[in-house]
This record gives structure tokens, C-alpha cells and sequence, in this order.
């Protein structure tokens, strides 16, 4: 049986080092996956990924919980990732403002039905939506639709309330679904002139924000809107294809021999 956790942390604090070598391999990948969406940057997130692993390995025999041993890794390796960000002169590429309101203007051009049907191309039109999201909301969603972590764990992790992280959450989580939505539902026919997009209302659902009664109402509003039900698909389709990027976890194997090496230099 794998152990958890907690079993390797108690291993760790008897003197085995095994245990340690086990919790930072299994808690690498994700951390690195971290990495590579906020930093944008494949060296910066090899050196994220290493600090954040060096920072682990001398303090997780005081590691005494108070969170998740997840949570506390990701506030580690965020701090690092603010580190890059104020050293660089400027993020690559055009980030998307959502305080100007409406997500539906970053919608991507429909690409060919060829391109469509490779999945490599709808995963990097999710990193490329992704990477195209402010820090702050980037964050976010991929802390809680990527990695799994709960709006709780995020928002201590991030350091602010929980109705802040799902806030942000909202608005990246339309965001990213807008600019895939070609790729994934077909636009069926125009709505009606006051026809709501419901997708804030699915995205609050999903987070048991919102009531029985505004589910049913939802409900029948997709039941008689092919337009809305298309917009949720899209939503429900980006959910999804978060949840499956968690899986391309491998650490390219040079950034593992380097943090080994690191580890072996500077524990």
C-alpha cells in the first residue's frame, strides 16, 4: 500500500531520508506544473520547482501541519513564483485584463476542423488561455481546477478569503472557456436579445454556492436554449480538459537531474 503523507512526514521526523526522497518525487510534478503556468518560463519554473524542493527538504522535518503538506508547498513555490516576477522586466506576451469586464472579446479565432481534431492542439490552446490570464486569476484556477486543491486550501495558500478566490475563480475560469469554446461546443443558433449567459450561475453551482431553486431554474433555461447549453458544454468541457492537464505531470528528466544535484550540493 502507498503511503500517505502523514506516514512519510512521521518517517521523516524518525530519521529516515527515504521518506523524504518520496515526498518531494511525488509532490515535483505538480509543483513544476505550478511552475510552468505562473512563471511562463521554462528556466524560471526549473528554478521554482528546485527552490521550492530545497526549501522542502530542509524544512519538512519541522513540518508540523496546520494544512495540507500540498498547500503549504504551493505557498512556497508562489513565493518564488513573485520572486521571478518582480526581477523580470516584463512578462512575455499580452496578458488579459478581465477588469475590463467582458471575457467574450478575447474569444480565439476558430481554427481549422483538421487542427480540431488533435488533441495536442486543444492542450495548448488551454495553456495558451491560461497563460494569457492576469497573475491573480491565473493562479486560481490553477491552483483549484488544475491541481484539486479546495477553495479553502487555495485561499490559504493565497492568503486572502475564500469568496475572493471564488471571485477570481469565475471570472478565469469564462475567461479561458471563451477563448475555447470553438474548439469545444458547436455555437448553435443565436439566443434571444435577453437570453443570460449562464455560465457564472454553473460556475457558482459547481462551488455549492447557489440554491435549489436557481438549479432549476438553470436548469430550464439550458432545456429550451441550445445557445446557453452550448456555453455550459464549453464551461463543463474546460473544467474537464483542467482536470486532465493534471496528469501530463512529468518533470522533463534534465530539470530532475538538476534539482538532484542541487539537493546533493545544498541540503
Amino acid at each position: 500500500m502507498t503511503p500517505t503523507d502523514d506516514e512519510l512526514l512521521g518517517a521523516l521526523r524518525t530519521g529516515d531520508d527515504r521518506a523524504l526522497a518520496q515526498l518531494l518525487e511525488r509532490h515535483a510534478p505538480a509543483i513544476h506544473r505550478f511552475g510552468v503556468k505562473m512563471c511562463r518560463d521554462p528556466e524560471d519554473a526549473k528554478d521554482v520547482m528546485q527552490d521550492t524542493l530545497l526549501a522542502a527538504a530542509r524544512g519538512l522535518r519541522d513540518f508540523r501541519g496546520g494544512a495540507s503538506l500540498s498547500t503549504w508547498l504551493f505557498t512556497v513555490a508562489r513565493s518564488f513564483c513573485i520572486k521571478k516576477r518582480r526581477r523580470r522586466v516584463g512578462d512575455p506576451g499580452e496578458l488579459l485584463s478581465l477588469d475590463a469586464g467582458d471575457a467574450g472579446d478575447v474569444r480565439a479565432p476558430t481554427p481549422p476542423p483538421d487542427e480540431l481534431a488533435a488533441t495536442h492542439e486543444i492542450g495548448a490552446a488551454l495553456d495558451a488561455a491560461i497563460g494569457a490570464l492576469e497573475p491573480m486569476y491565473r493562479e486560481v484556477l490553477v491552483l483549484r481546477d488544475v491541481e484539486g486543491l479546495t477553495a479553502q486550501e487555495v485561499a490559504t495558500v493565497l492568503g486572502v478569503g475564500v469568496d475572493a478566490v471564488k471571485s477570481r475563480l469565475h471570472r478565469a475560469r469564462l475567461a479561458v472557456r471563451d477563448r475555447l469554446a470553438p474548439m469545444l461546443a458547436p455555437a448553435g443558433p443565436p439566443s434571444g436579445a435577453d437570453c443570460p449567459d449562464l455560465g457564472p450561475v454553473l460556475s457558482r453551482y459547481l462551488e455549492g454556492d447557489i440554491g435549489p431553486d436557481q438549479c432549476v431554474a438553470m436548469e430550464r433555461h439550458v432545456a429550451q436554449c441550445p445557445q446557453c447549453q452550448a456555453r455550459c458544454d464549453s464551461l463543463r468541457g474546460t473544467l474537464a480538459l483542467c482536470r486532465s492537464s493534471a496528469r501530463e505531470g512529468r518533470v522533463p528528466a534534465e530539470v530532475q537531474d538538476a534539482v538532484r544535484r542541487a539537493l546533493r550540493e545544498r541540503v
